[in-house]
């Protein structure tokens, strides 16, 4: 189960940025034009980013072996169409149904980990081990893309995911038992799984065009205020509605809002020091994209490493100190990257924050879904699930869009300088929420 789990999430994982390096031979192969080339990595984060919070609901409802299944064939063949496409735009579609297939695999396979693994330590380790994997996948993605596109070509980077997936569908089908019935009780909101859904997506979009094209165009702002009016109604139905989306027991549920506002915090202060990483070491410090990607080992090794004993530790020392931590070592790296000298060397100027960025996101990660489905009830193991991935997918495109329009706004180092150090804010303030929102003993 925990085997299983995993490899469908890195294989979710491992498409959010596989495809970056190559990108230019997309371009040159396909003839895609500059201002679409984009939308083959956006496609793929707006859908996943939208639909994961309803992808978690129908998880509990319809069973999680059913939802994993559909999620896996549905990413497998969306990947092969990927793959043999010859237009663009069928690229950018396929795209968009693996993300819809990566916002089933997600909750379901989260899920299925906390209903298998019932005893605190050893539910713990688990998470430890699959936060471990989760986030190495990400890391693994952009290194590669680079070896994929430089040797059999970027359709491998889809074509890979068919075997892949089939192996495990044929494992999901003859490992894992039925689904119960008496596991699924009530009936999706169709009316606020719609106005959530199109929340979501109009807000990861109106990040996505806020960065590009300004945060106070017209456009952007219409975006935003579009976003902002679908959340509100979606609040208001969820008030009246006799089946809501999201339960009011889980909004009571102190640990699992706390560990969704660290994670909203947690995720984009991290992703914008790998977004400012990359752009610092090829700008500034004259990296080629292989060694910036293989520089980005000693956090991606340090980080799994670390992930992998934290749900161990978590049993011992708890959640919130462990969060507390991670996020301080966060911070002191943007601090430290905030002050790093023009000629800066790696083993002596870049490599100890590396390290240290995997050792500190290395105890968030595992922790951030420990504390999200501590006290959880089963038949709602899926929408926790789908709500603390939501937050990690928003976090994410929120942070980098925010430090993006900062680095645009600075010149050189000096704006790379104060890029980390707005990152370093949103890692102290994730050290904060973790502090206040967790309770000591927890």
């Amino acid at each position: 189960m925990l085997a299983l789990a995993c490899a469908a999430m890195a294989m979710v994982g491992l498409d959010i940025a596989i495809v970056n390096v190559a990108l230019p031979s997309i371009q040159r192969d396909l003839g895609v034009s500059q201002g679409s080339l984009q939308w083959v990595i956006v496609a793929y984060g707006l859908v996943l980013g939208g639909f994961l919070l309803v992808g978690g609901r129908i998880t509990d409802l319809l069973g999680r072996r059913r939802i994993l299944l559909a999620g896996l064939g549905l990413f497998t063949a969306a990947s092969l169409v990927a793959g043999i496409a010859q237009h663009g735009g069928v690229l950018i579609a396929a795209r968009g149904l693996q993300g819809l297939g990566g916002a089933l695999i997600a909750p379901a396979a989260l899920s299925l980990l906390a209903v298998t693994f019932r005893e605190g330590h050893e539910r713990n380790r688990a998470l430890g081990i699959f936060g471990a994997v989760g986030g190495l996948a990400g890391t693994v993605g952009v290194v590669a893309s680079g070896v994929i596109a430089a040797g059999p070509g970027w359709r491998w980077a889809f074509f890979i995911n068919v075997p892949v997936g089939l192996v495990l569908v044929t494992l999901a089908v003859t490992g894992l038992a039925a689904d119960a019935r008496r596991g699924r009780s009530g009936r999706l909101d169709v009316v606020g799984a719609s106005m959530v859904t199109g929340g979501l997506l109009t807000v990861v979009y109106a990040l996505h065009h806020g960065s590009t094209h300004g945060w106070t165009s017209a456009a952007t702002l219409a975006w935003f205020v579009a976003a902002c009016v679908l959340i509100a109604a979606f609040v208001l139905w969820e008030r009246r509605s006799p089946a809501p989306l999201v339960p009011a027991s889980a909004l009571r549920n102190r640990p699992l809002v706390a560990a969704n506002l660290t994670a909203l915090l947690s995720f984009g202060a991290f992703f914008s020091f790998i977004f400012l990483g990359s752009l610092l070491m090829q700008q500034e410090l004259g990296y080629s994209a292989t060694h910036t990607g293989l520089a980005w080992l000693a956090t991606t090794v340090t980080e799994f490493a670390t992930a992998s004993v934290a749900g161990r530790i978590a049993t011992v020392v708890g959640v919130r100190r462990l969060l507390v931590s991670g996020l301080t070592l966060l911070t002191a790296v943007m601090v430290w990257l905030a002050r790093l000298p023009a000629d800066a060397g790696y083993l002596a100027d870049l490599l100890p924050a590396f390290l240290l960025a995997g050792l500190g996101f290395g105890l968030c990660g595992p922790s951030l879904q420990i504390g999200a489905l501590s006290g959880v009830a089963e038949s709602e193991s899926g929408l926790a699930s789908g709500l603390i991935e939501t937050t990690r997918e928003i976090g994410a495109a929120a942070g980098v869009a925010v430090i993006a329009t900062v680095l645009v706004a600075g010149t050189g180092l000096d704006g790379f300088h104060t890029a980390f150090a707005a990152a370093g804010v949103l890692a102290g303030l994730g050290v904060v929420v973790a502090a206040t929102g967790f309770r000591r003993d927890s």
